[in-house]
């Protein structure tokens, strides 16, 4: 709606009308680069081997420490 009017309108003044602000008519979402499905497995793994005791904050750990994250 916004790129169809975008010759008659200002975009800030559509997003106005509308209550959208600005930044969510400009976001473009980032592609993804790796397959979530072996992070998922990698994640499960870690939690399994801690025998169910370790947070996010542990789990993050591990997976820097295999190179998973950055």
């Amino acid at each position: 709606m916004i790129k169809n009017n975008t010759h008659k309108y200002s975009v800030s003044a559509m997003c106005k009308v509308l209550n959208l602000s600005r930044s969510t008519y400009y976001y473009e979402s980032k592609a993804k680069n790796k397959d979530e499905s072996q992070l998922i497995a990698d994640i499960v793994e870690i939690f399994r081997r801690s025998r169910n005791n370790y947070g996010t904050r542990k789990i993050k750990q591990e997976l820097n420490k295999v190179g998973q994250i950055d």
